[in-house]
């Protein structure tokens, strides 16, 4: 075997005791043919004959041991079987049992093929992300169609100091296999040999006609296990439209124990730090600040701009909290780290805070879940201020504003870091301002446009902005504006494939302003459109513009049994004018056409003012944010949005021809159409 590097990284070794010891006997007469083998066969598939997965838990270690055996029928999974990439977290490590082929009814021992490379690995490595994860490379040579492929291998997580967390709770997620694959035999074993009790919470499986059954816990004491075992198994779950389902294991507890075990951690750090020992000069720049709202900005903005995120994904859970004073000294922390250093100091400049886990990845699971410390990757802190609550995320960077006009973070559930308190719901907001706030206008005389965009973007849509225009090529930001007015105005309709900058030939689009307070960016784009007017098959001539970012297509098209359409749109306002030196139809009814909803969870009106030659028409939507459509509700949500897209996000105007034909025809429309 070629080895390029031996270490505790990855070891070649018997199972451990609790995984039980398969020869090759039992394995060749596990690889068996069967009616349901066959089948899968001859509808092209891959099939694996067995595959045997333990998940052990200990307060010393957290170790996953898997056996299967599959085909190389396909060339696409011999490909994918030649070379294995392993992820390892700090202190895991990887062992390998065995890697063997069954080829025409011989075992054969790969390992003597197999080279190892140890790597590390580059996921997650850049924009301030530090990772001390390692990636064993496995590489097996001389691999062939129609071999079956046996590997048998264990992942050993045994506990450091600093992982006092997982030393004193225990968390694992069961999900079904691949639904790609079918098994003769599918086995899974979790094994329980803690001083603890584990629960597990049984979510989302389901009856012989699909319905989801309602959640099952159950508890497995130390030496106990919970076992799946299934044979000639397929994974049916369409996971377009289902959540798998699943299984938590978690060390029993509830959220007031967790609370009251996480606060003195935190406390311990907070009455130890004080800013005026271990930082004089940030205190005098704060000081030198009059005002308390910029107080609060300029200590946000500090420790996200000027303190390093270093962030090391599979440790987050796993040590206390780094001590403010070396987080500022050495100008770098993860996420509680630079949350901690922040409640520092708000702590003193008298502003109320605290720190907060959460988890945004897994937010919609969080109901079903059970009770655990380990269910959060994620650290923010909570500002109380002038009887209002906002979570600012310390991690990030070029956020601005004072504390009401700074990006709003979408999320429901999270842990606040004091004792005695539950899990927490993040209540629905509404903004007391327009993100988006626009006024267009598309003045037509002599055939010649004239077309004026101006657009003032305010919390995260200025943050995002602002970090567009500051990131991105000027010619590339033009070129998208073009584009999107090229399909707003319908020329994509009628002069398909033409160069968009032969039709926007003198396109210009500058920054007007950036205020960091209000943190409202401001834009215009200006441009002279030639043959300005959408023409159709028939020679008739309109001025459009529709805006199809008005149209929420995402709550349009939301189809899904299980999970709940997630509510996070902006406030919005749009004031379109269409001016032009020709006679326009004063009847047309989508010319006319206004509108008025009221959702229970968005507002949206449209008013219209039409002369002679043109319309303005002025767009208001004002959701009610951060929550999930309840499913008895969510048909009416829609249906309120296919009203919008029915003519109700933009302006048309008909152009009346001038000559007595002309109008004529027009008449005759009027009265036949």
């Amino acid at each position: 075997m070629e080895q390029a590097l031996q270490s505790e990284i990855y070891k070649i070794q018997k199972p451990e005791h609790w995984a039980g010891n398969i020869n090759d006997a039992q394995l060749i007469e596990y690889i068996k043919e069967s009616e349901f083998s066959q089948k899968q066969a001859d509808e092209g598939r891959d099939y694996c004959y067995f595959l045997d997965k333990i998940y052990y838990t200990s307060d010393h270690e957290n170790s996953e041991y898997a056996c299967l055996a599959y085909t190389l029928n396909e060339p696409a999974n011999l490909e994918r079987a030649s070379v294995v990439d392993v992820v390892l977290e700090e202190n895991e490590t990887y062992v390998i049992h065995r890697i063997s082929v069954l080829r025409d009814g011989v075992l054969v021992d790969k390992i003597p093929d197999t080279k190892i490379k140890i790597l590390d690995s580059e996921n997650q490595s850049g924009g301030g992300v530090l990772s001390s994860n390692k990636k064993v490379n496995i590489t097996i040579k001389d691999l062939r169609l129609y071999d079956i492929l046996i590997m048998e291998d264990s992942r050993i997580k045994v506990f450091t100091d600093r992982d006092f967390l997982r030393k004193g709770f225990s968390k694992y997620i069961w999900i079904g296999p691949d639904s790609y694959w079918a098994y003769g035999k599918y086995k899974f074993t979790f094994k329980n040999d803690r001083e603890r009790t584990i629960a597990y919470k049984k979510t989302f499986f389901r009856d012989e006609n699909g319905n989801v059954l309602e959640p099952e816990v159950n508890h497995l004491k130390k030496g106990e296990e919970y076992v799946i075992n299934e044979e000639n198994y397929i994974n049916f779950v369409d996971s377009n439209r289902e959540v798998s389902p699943f299984i938590d294991f978690a060390t029993d507890a509830n959220w007031k124990e967790l609370s009251n075990y996480i606060a003195p951690i935190y406390d311990a750090i907070f009455e130890k730090s004080s800013l005026k020992e271990f930082a004089p000069d940030l205190i005098e720049k704060i000081d030198g600040i009059n005002d308390k709202d910029e107080q609060l900005q300029f200590a946000i903005e500090y420790v996200q701009n000027h303190i390093n995120y270093i962030y090391n994904a599979d440790e987050m859970n796993g040590y206390k909290p780094q001590e403010p004073s070396v987080t500022y000294e050495n100008k770098q922390g993860d996420c509680k780290a630079k949350s901690v250093l922040l409640k520092v100091i708000l702590d003193s400049i008298g502003i109320d805070s605290s720190i907060v886990l959460v988890n945004f990845n897994t937010d919609f699971y969080m109901k079903y879940y059970l009770p655990s410390l380990l269910t959060f990757n994620h650290v923010i802190v909570k500002i109380n201020y002038k009887g209002e609550s906002y979570f600012v995320d310390a991690t990030l960077r070029d956020e601005f504003g004072l504390i009401e006009n700074r990006g709003f973070i979408f999320f429901m559930h999270y842990l606040e870091v004091k004792p005695n308190l539950e899990l927490q719901i993040k209540p629905p907001h509404r903004f007391s301002y327009y993100a988006v706030d626009e006024k267009s206008e598309l003045i037509v005389a002599n055939n010649i446009g004239k077309l004026n965009l101006t657009t003032i973007y305010k919390g995260n849509r200025a943050n995002n902005m602002r970090k567009y225009f500051k990131k991105t090529n000027k010619r590339e930001i033009i070129d998208s504006w073009n584009n999107f007015f090229f399909h707003t105005l319908n020329y994509n309709n009628d002069r398909n494939g033409t160069d968009l900058r032969n039709i926007f030939k003198d396109a210009v689009i500058e920054i007007v302003s950036d205020d960091k307070k209000l943190n409202e960016f401001k834009i215009e784009y200006k441009t002279t459109i030639e043959n300005p007017y959408y023409t159709d098959g028939k020679n008739n001539r309109f001025l459009m513009y529709f805006d199809g970012n008005i149209v929420k297509n995402s709550a349009r098209d939301f189809m899904h049994k299980d999970i709940t359409f997630w509510h996070n749109f902006d406030n919005e306002r749009f004031e379109i004018q269409l001016l032009t030196d020709q006679k326009i139809d004063v009847t047309e009814k989508f010319t006319i056409q206004e509108s008025t909803i009221n959702n229970p969870y968005f507002d949206y009106t449209s008013r219209k003012k039409i002369t002679k030659n043109g319309g303005t028409i002025i767009i208001d939507f004002k959701p009610l944010i951060n929550l999930e459509i309840p499913e008895k509700d969510f048909e009416d949500f829609r249906a309120a949005h296919h009203e919008v897209a029915d003519s109700n996000f933009g302006i048309g105007v008909d152009i009346i021809e001038e000559g007595i034909l002309n109008k004529l025809k027009f008449n005759f429309k009027k009265h036949f159409n």
